[in-house]
Formats: structure tokens, sequence, C-alpha cells
């Protein structure tokens, strides 16, 4: 046997066949993420243009860009700049708030029933906002406030029941239901003993809803995510460890419970936002996560795909809940609950046969 054929034998001659097929996976992945994340974008610019062009009043989209512009007479700068485009963008808005903070959660804590409308942070925003309201006739921005400040102390509250050592995935999201739940009957038993017209408006709040959201609600929610994203963004370079596991990441020099905590912090915020905005919109920030992983296996969290898929899912589902039935609104919740709880049930039927059902 020749010493070139004896080179050709040996592990080291192949590496550079090896890492020549990593690299063009890689290529790969990151083409496909970038592709995806395109057609997500045209997706909601596409959304987005309808929403503002199509109504009780339909304007052609050339019309809509001209008033967008300055153009335009007065009844569509009206319709265009006061009712519709507000109401557009918090749909944005709100979809890239809970849409990223899902997607944070699940991959944070391993867990695909992480998502803040699960594990009780949206309770928290509720509750609180609810309680404001009606025993203290809290409104407008200070109203907001309280939803924020309710899902951050319930965040704090159930990260800080969780702690043992450090935070388990599993652990966090059942005490994160059953948190949620507790807080959920405050906020049932304060609507019980609130007069009947203001827990009716409670109860469209908590169904999640856009109807009547102004540039009051879209600029809070606009600086708020223009600090929380970046923050979240540079939070994420320790999600890669996080994800293979707290003894590994450990062993690659991360830190583990700084790291876990900023992410879970981010996300709570986010979420809590997004319900100041519009409420607790149901599944958002559960669906978002795995349609985007799904769009790009093998990419990770896919944050900036959840994002966009989060602000899809509102845009369409917000325009469904005003033309859905004639001459009713919807709240935009009541159909990504539609949209939602099948895919719930359905995870929930995988885990069961696999074992890991209850």
């Amino acid at each position: 046997m020749t010493g070139t054929h004896l080179l050709e034998e040996t592990p080291g001659a192949r590496l550079p066949d090896a890492v020549r097929t990593v690299a063009l996976v890689r290529s790969r992945g990151r083409r496909r993420s970038v592709l995806v994340a395109l057609a997500l974008l045209v997706c909601v610019c596409a959304m987005f243009a309808v929403s503002l062009s199509y109504g009780d009043m339909v304007m052609p989209l050339g019309k809509v860009v001209e008033t967008l512009f300055g153009g335009g007479d007065g009844g569509s700068r009206f319709v265009v700049l006061e009712l519709r485009l507000p109401r557009a963008l918090l749909a944005v808005l709100v979809g890239i708030g809970f849409g990223l903070s899902g997607a944070v959660f699940q991959s944070v804590l391993r867990n695909p029933l992480a998502s803040p409308d699960v594990i009780g942070i949206s309770a928290g925003a509720s509750a609180v906002a609810v309680t404001a309201s009606l025993l203290f006739q809290v409104s407008g921005l200070a109203l907001s406030g309280s939803a924020l400040i309710g899902s951050v102390a319930a965040g704090a509250a159930i990260y800080l029941l969780a702690w043992r050592q450090g935070v388990v995935g599993q652990r966090l999201v059942l005490i994160g239901v059953g948190f949620g739940t507790g807080l959920s009957s405050v906020v049932w038993y304060v609507m019980a003993r609130s007069d009947t017209a203001d827990a009716q408006e409670a109860f469209l709040w908590l169904t999640g809803t856009l109807n009547g959201r102004s540039w009051g609600q879209v600029w809070p929610l606009l600086t708020a995510l223009a600090v929380i994203v970046p923050l979240t963004v540079l939070a994420a370079r320790a999600l890669g460890p996080l994800q293979l596991g707290d003894d590994t990441a450990a062993g690659l020099g991360a830190r583990v419970e700084p790291g876990r905590l900023a992410l879970l912090g981010c996300a709570t915020a986010l979420a809590g936002v997004a319900t100041a905005a519009a409420g607790p919109v149901n599944f958002v920030a559960f669906v978002a996560g795995p349609i985007a992983r799904r769009l790009v296996p093998g990419q990770g969290a896919a944050l900036p795909h959840a994002a966009l898929t989060g602000a899809l899912i509102v845009l369409v589902a917000d325009f469904g809940a005003q033309h859905l039935l004639p001459s009713v609104q919807l709240p935009v919740g009541v159909v990504t609950s539609i949209i939602g709880a099948p895919y719930l049930l359905l995870l929930l039927a995988r885990a069961n046969r696999g074992g890991s059902g209850g």
C-alpha cells in the first residue's frame, strides 16, 4: 500500500471535506433564514397595506400612499392617518412584542408551553390593571403603566418561587401556571364586585383588543420597544449556550444564571408593554415562536422571525376581527384564541402520546 494511499485513509486527510460540508450547511441555513425573514417582512408590509386600504371606505393603494405623504382630501387623511394607521401600527408593535417575548421564554426555558400568557405574566398585568381601573378609577397612560408593573411583579414573583439554587424550566412553568390561575381569580373577584358597565369594559380589555386605539397607545409602546428590543438582542448572546443546558453552558464559560435572568427580564418587559397597549392578546406569544422555528429549522430561537411572525398574526387577526362579521368589530383576542387554542390542544395531545403528558 503506497504512502499516498495511507494518507488518504487517515482522518486528517478527510478533515477539509468535513469542514467544507459544515460550511455549506451553515451557508444554506443562513440563506434560508434571510429569505424567510424577507418573505415574512413582505407579508407584513402587504397585510399592513391592506389594513390601510380596506374598510367601510375602500381606498386604492395609490391614494393611501398619497395620503401618507401629505396628500389626499380631509376625509382620506382622517380615515388613514387617524383611524387606520395607528391601529395597524399598534397591531405590528403588539405582535412584535408578544412574538419576541414568547420565543425568548420558550427558548430559555426549553419548553413549548412557556409563553407569557400561559405562565402567569399576562395574568399579572391583567390583575394589576383591572384592580387599578375598577377600584381606583385609573385610566390612560397610568393604566398602561399599572399593567407593565403587574407583569414585571408577576415575573419576579414566579422567578423567586421557582428558584432552587437556580431555575429549572419545568418548575418555573408549573409555578407560573399556578400563579397565573390565582391572579385570574383576583381579576374575576374584582370584576364581580364592580359596576356592570365598568366590568364589561374591563372584560373587553381582558380579551385583548385594538378597537378604539389611537396614537396615544402607539407612541408609548414604540418608545418602550425601542429600548427593550435592543436590550433583548444584547441579552440573546447568552441564548445559544443556554439552549445546550446549564452544565454545558457553564462549561463553555457562560454566566448561566445572570444570562437567564437578563433574558427572562427582557421577555417579561416585552409582554408587559404589549399587554399595556392592547390587553392580553392570547396565544400570539404561544404560537409565533414555534411557527418561526419551523420555517427556519436549525437556526436556534429564530427571534427576528418570531417577531415578524407575531406581527403578521396580529395584523391578520385584527383584519379578520374587523371584517369577519358585518357591522361588528370583534376583539382581536377572540380571533387569536381561535388560532391558538387548537394548537395548544395538539401540543398537549402530542405530549400525552409521547408519555410526557399529565
